[in-house]
């Protein structure tokens, strides 16, 4: 290859490198290429048995979400304790984790438990609660809420309209990857993981990361303890390539990710104005 040929693919491979380096910094993720939030739903033994020790083994911070009257929440409370004074977040899956009954596969939802015999004031009052009940568990007043079964409404209502004031964000269950601006923060996208083996969720980190948005897991039991529940091992490959490469990916609770969120569009907002 002739000299001046070397000279230009040089300098556009430096080029290159450069532009790259200049968009992992004006990064919306603290400076890096994507975030990552790991959240567990429904205050379960293994939470505590397997999920927290493997995030805290690597230094790694979760979002527990929490249901006010689970039994684990009772008789363990001091380790939910513990948890949170370490920094993961206790977050707000509602106190009975109702789930709208009249939806096609609900044959689980009991009569007591069911969204759509709610009143909406109930559905906010038992939400309130159950952020007094986590209040005095973790003495922390900003935390997210996340939808018990993804459900949203009660008959044509938004529940969570009335509760805008009392979280930062809402999570989801529908999937998707999004950059803040796409973020809506009253049903915030997850990838609810069931069977998956390590490196399948590893892929969808790399994606994140080439696609600078953010990616949340929702995982219910970790190496059992659910009907959806993801592999020890593969749940251990996730976290060790997370924590190899946290120079490129932030991996912070629900609650600091959607207040970074909320800022930027808040910004945005109004730059617009």
């Amino acid at each position: 290859m002739k000299p001046g040929r070397i000279l230009t693919l040089a300098l556009a491979l430096l080029g290159g490198a450069q532009t790259a380096a200049q968009a992992q910094a004006g990064s919306p993720w603290n400076n890096k290429q994507c975030a990552v939030v790991l959240t567990y739903d429904d205050a379960i033994d293994v939470d505590l048995d397997n999920a927290l020790p493997a995030l805290d083994s690597v230094k790694l911070r979760g979002t527990f979400y929490l249901i006010g009257s689970s039994p684990v929440v009772a008789r363990r409370l001091n380790e939910w304790r513990q948890a949170a004074k370490r920094g993961h977040e206790l977050g707000n899956h509602a106190l009975f984790h109702p789930c709208d009954g009249s939806r096609p596969g609900r044959g689980f939802v009991t009569p007591d438990n069911d969204l759509s015999k709610y009143t909406v004031s109930r559905a906010v009052n038992e939400i309130r609660v159950t952020n007094t009940l986590l209040t005095a568990i973790d003495g922390k007043t900003a935390r997210t809420f996340a939808y018990p079964c993804g459900d949203l409404k009660i008959g044509d209502v938004n529940f969570y309209d009335q509760l805008k004031n009392d979280f930062v964000a809402a999570r989801g269950v529908t999937s998707g990857l999004q950059t803040p601006a796409q973020v809506n923060l009253d049903n915030i996208n997850s990838y609810m993981i069931n069977g998956q083996s390590g490196q399948q969720l590893i892929d969808l980190v790399k994606q994140a990361q080439q696609s600078h948005t953010l990616l949340v897991f929702l995982f219910h039991g970790v190496g059992g303890g659910h009907s959806l529940n993801v592999d020890l091992q593969a749940h251990r490959q996730l976290l060790r390539y997370l924590k190899a490469h946290e120079k490129d990916i932030w991996v912070a609770p629900m609650v600091e990710v959607a207040t970074k969120i909320k800022g930027l569009q808040q910004v945005s907002s109004a730059s617009k104005q």
